[in-house]
């Protein structure tokens, strides 16, 4: 089986590494591969391990070709950089449960039993997954999510290259946008900087704020929410998805915003996810991205502004991706608007700022934030569809 990188307007930015990845089988090749993993040993794909292969497949994670071997896994691990150099700071590992035997070759399979892709083992090898946690989360303790998930799998990983022959029914399928699909959509709009911005929560008014801010400097904004695994408590995608139509059409211009839907799991794990989210969004054609107060963080396990430090670890360009970084925003009522540190004066008690788990609490109760927070319009979709939810 051969493939062929994907092509991409010389006028966008490069993906990380150069080459866009395209391991994905269509046709001829896609039914003789069936055909073939039918015979093959099988190993069975969490949700989170599924979206990883379908990440590499479309191109989304390049330079990746495969769920990483040994040596590339202790480099990422340890300071977060391929075996070949490149800048990678999260590892994309396939766990295997202990003692389980692997052919050269097996059939990977989703969730639901069906063939997802082929994997070409290379390697297989013990991954120490308290060190794994250290390093890449900063903490073993099980109550942070990305741990507790990471400490449920086994001590094993397999590297190897792999093959996408069926996907998963996306869950916004119009959203639904490989990298080579919005790369295609920034050559046709004529944007040759765009900046990204992940979100796996409703987008208030100081996400807004910031967006606007740093659309002033670019052709077009990136609007990647996150729809894949992420905790329990998180607002579903759904319901945030229906938020973000109500905002782009009432306060946004049409012609300067893209939304589509990132399909990765989140794994909460900080300073690391941040510079993870800033790749992949490279490789989506983005040449900026935003990092705002703890960003990809959870609990207390990271500090405020931790998430834009990292980057000032590696060398000036090496990322290729200029990140964009904000004070927390608020709505200050004595200036009468957005503001920052950076730009209000005034005291605290002025500021308008809710916890993300009091916003939570306000719309499962069927009660709107205050205007000063999130647009009414916006507001109004999220408690109607969370209160549906505690009601279910």
């Amino acid at each position: 089986m051969t493939t062929s990188p994907i092509a991409t307007s010389p006028a966008l930015i490069a993906p990380h590494g150069g080459t866009l990845v395209d391991r994905t089988l269509t046709g001829a090749a896609r039914d003789a591969a069936l055909e073939r993993a039918a015979a093959l040993p099988t190993l069975a794909l969490t949700p989170w391990a599924l979206s990883d292969l379908e990440l590499i497949a479309t191109g989304a994670v390049s330079p990746l070709t495969g769920f990483l071997g040994a040596r590339d896994y202790h480099r990422v691990v340890h300071d977060m950089h391929l075996d070949s150099g490149l800048a990678w700071p999260i590892p994309i590992t396939l766990r295997i449960p202990n003692g389980a035997p692997v052919a050269d070759h097996v059939a990977l399979t989703a969730p639901d039993g069906t063939i997802a892709g082929l994997l070409e083992v290379h390697d297989v090898y013990p991954a120490d997954r308290e060190e794994e946690a250290r390093h890449v989360y900063g903490t073993t303790d099980p109550g942070h999510p990305g741990v507790r998930q990471l400490l449920a799998q086994g001590d094993r990983a397999v590297g190897g290259a792999v093959w996408l022959l069926q996907r998963s029914a996306p869950p916004f399928p119009e959203l639904a946008l490989d990298p080579a699909d919005t790369r295609a959509a920034f050559a046709r709009n004529g944007w040759k900087t765009v900046v990204g911005f992940q979100t796996r929560n409703p987008v208030h008014r100081a996400h807004e704020y910031i967006q606007k801010v740093a659309l002033e400097t670019v052709d077009g904004l990136l609007l990647h929410p996150l729809v894949g695994q992420t905790k329990d408590d998180d607002v579903p995608a759904a319901i945030r998805v229906r938020s973000y139509r109500v905002l782009l059409e009432h306060y946004y211009p049409a012609d300067r915003v893209l939304l589509a839907a990132f399909p990765a799991a989140m794994r909460y794990a900080g300073p690391r996810e941040a510079v993870f989210h800033a790749l992949v969004r490279k490789n989506y054609g983005c040449t900026h991205f935003v990092v705002g107060r703890d960003h990809a963080g959870v609990g207390r396990f990271y500090g405020t502004y931790d998430a834009q430090r990292i980057f000032q670890q590696f060398a000036p360009g090496e990322l290729g991706i200029q990140p964009v970084c904000f004070e927390h925003t608020f709505y200050c009522r004595a200036c009468g608007g957005m503001a920052s540190r950076k730009t209000c004066p005034h005291d605290p008690a002025s500021h308008v700022t809710l916890s993300g788990t009091r916003v939570r609490e306000l719309l499962r109760a069927g009660e709107l934030p205050p205007p000063e927070f999130s647009r009414p319009e916006v507001a109004r979709v999220l408690a109607e569809g969370m209160k549906a939810q505690s009601a279910a």
